[in-house]
């Protein structure tokens, strides 16, 4: 079962609002990357509906597999064994996914890997073409989740920190939606932010002990701001609100990833996540290694690349196997 660049490793994604499947080499070669999005769907919403989200992975999986095997020109034969992301995540998004993996697997006795979301974002750093080999500090910043990670090899890592209310992903979303902006949120006050003074307001970043994030009081800092603008006023300073609030979530993220580098003894730092395509992050942080920007947001091939290191459960034993929507 080996296509021309060897063995394949087919990996699915569906923890969230993206149908992916991809197919990479042991090498960490990525010969195909499909996401279909459903940003679009769920912009009307200002947010993704779970069910909604669900129903739209199940009518997506089968063509975004096909595609993704047709865009590297192998089929099921060329493939040793499937990864799918188990969670955490949406759990009936999860579901989706991970019976349609336990599908091709099975169809072909095949091995499977359950692979964790966020294993799957630290993986998307040891793809070529350019590789990051640990040790490193590593931020992990997304919708969901926002932490420190302390990459002492490829199965092995320390949480040193994380947020104890919103992620700085849910943050972004949450002050766009404030600020009368689409979705994702992330994105258009990034783009929006470009056209402002980052110093037009002074919003708190809070400081919790250790290396812990709070990003609640810095939302509900932009709720005052706008309650206290009238409408015609909000539509003349909203670029300087997206600036200044996107100037604070990076500060208290650069100001951690410094800290716990520092308290790790790494010297090397690298960024992955949805956030990690936040281009003020990025300028933030020019000695941080981060994700490609294709490969920021969820993606099939990061969990393929995860697979590599992930034990997998041989058939049939896999078909037992149930999602979890958090650790």
């Amino acid at each position: 079962m080996e296509g021309p660049g060897g063995p394949l490793i087919l990996g699915i994604e569906t923890s969230c609002d993206e149908t992916a499947a991809a197919l990479v080499t042991d090498e960490g070669e990525i010969r195909s990357s499909v996401v279909s999005s459903q940003a679009e769907l769920h912009a009307r919403y200002g947010g993704v509906v779970p069910e909604v989200a669900s129903r739209r992975h199940l009518e997506l999986v089968t063509p975004v597999i096909r595609e993704a095997l047709a865009e590297a020109n192998a089929s099921l034969e060329d493939v040793d064994r499937v990864a799918v992301t188990r969670g955490p995540g949406l759990i009936g998004a999860l579901l989706v996914g991970l019976a349609a993996a336990k599908a091709v697997a099975w169809s072909r006795r095949l091995p499977l890997v359950p692979v964790d979301h966020l294993d799957g974002h630290v993986a998307s750093l040891y793809l070529e073409p350019d590789p990051l080999e640990p040790p490193f500090l590593c931020l992990l910043a997304s919708g969901g989740h926002t932490m420190l990670l302390d990459v002492r090899s490829y199965t092995e890592r320390e949480l040193l920190g994380s947020t104890l209310d919103d992620a700085a992903g849910e943050a972004f979303d949450k002050g766009a939606r404030l600020l009368g902006l689409g979705y994702p949120g992330g994105r258009e006050i990034d783009r929006l932010a470009g056209e402002g003074d980052a110093s037009a307001y002074d919003f708190p970043v809070a400081r919790v002990p250790g290396l812990d994030f709070s990003f609640s009081g810095l939302k509900t800092a932009l709720l005052y701001a706008v309650r206290d603008l009238g409408e015609e006023e909000l539509d003349a300073r909203r670029a300087d609100l997206a600036a200044s609030f996107q100037h604070a979530i990076v500060r208290a993220l650069v100001e951690r990833v410094r800290e716990a580098a520092t308290q790790a003894g790494r010297d090397r730092i690298a960024i992955v996540g949805g956030v990690a395509a936040n281009s003020a992050l990025r300028a933030a942080l020019p000695e941080a290694t981060a994700a490609p920007l294709a490969l920021c947001t969820d993606n099939a091939a990061m969990i393929a690349s995860a697979a590599r290191w992930t034990e997998a459960v041989p058939y049939p034993r896999y078909l037992a196997l149930d999602a979890y929507a958090s650790r």
